[in-house]
């Protein structure tokens, strides 16, 4: 699994024909499933086969080191801890990821032992943003393509401010609502609306 991946900004969902790995799925505003509910996924792996990815938007507020005695005295302590998604939640997954330097796409380095996650932040520094995740998203054989139908997911190409956006659901709200003008509408309903 490790290794890094270069993704290109994606084609249109009218154009896409192919693998999705590299692009950003958006939860459905309506969507109540609470593994998922506002979520942002970035998809590392999408084939035949199936699709597996990470949440962005789920900082679980503690750090590797303050959960890991092991990483506590590492380079690695201070990097941020996210819930990845409810597969595996008892597997750790390290992952580096940085924008291209055109702004035009993604470098992801999915799944990176310590010591490679120790060595690309002293080689690349402030050009790559070292998360550690709990779990990991996946899908089944058609399982995506499915949902993908029902309108469950919005995907969306790696916007070039990415990192600009908090950690948490105001990334799924700036991302969604450039998807189109409806998804906007929709990210902003209340939850509640019935309490308005």
């Amino acid at each position: 699994m490790n290794g890094e991946r270069k993704y290109q900004r994606m084609k249109t969902r009218e154009e896409q024909t192919e693998s999705l790995a590299g692009s950003l799925l958006l939860a459905h505003p309506g969507m109540k499933d609470s593994n998922f509910r506002r979520a942002v996924i970035l998809l590392s792996t999408h084939d035949k086969e199936g699709a597996m990815g990470i949440v962005l938007n789920r900082p679980m507020g503690q750090t590797l080191g303050a959960v890991d005695g092991a990483f506590a005295q590492s380079e690695l302590a201070k990097i941020p801890l996210f819930s990845g998604g409810p597969v595996q939640p008892d597997r750790l997954v390290i992952c580096g990821i940085g924008l291209l330097n055109d702004g035009e796409g993604l470098r992801l380095h999915f799944g990176l032992e310590p010591h490679a996650a120790e060595s690309l932040m002293r080689e690349q520094g402030d050009e790559i943003e070292v998360r550690a995740f709990v779990g990991y998203s996946g899908w089944t054989a058609g399982q995506l393509e499915n949902e993908l139908k029902h309108d469950t997911w919005a995907v969306s190409q790696i916007p070039s401010d990415l990192f600009e956006f908090g950690q948490d659901e105001s990334l799924w709200k700036g991302v969604i609502s450039r998807v189109s003008p409806e998804w906007k509408l929709l990210a902003g309903e209340p939850d509640h609306p019935e309490l308005n």
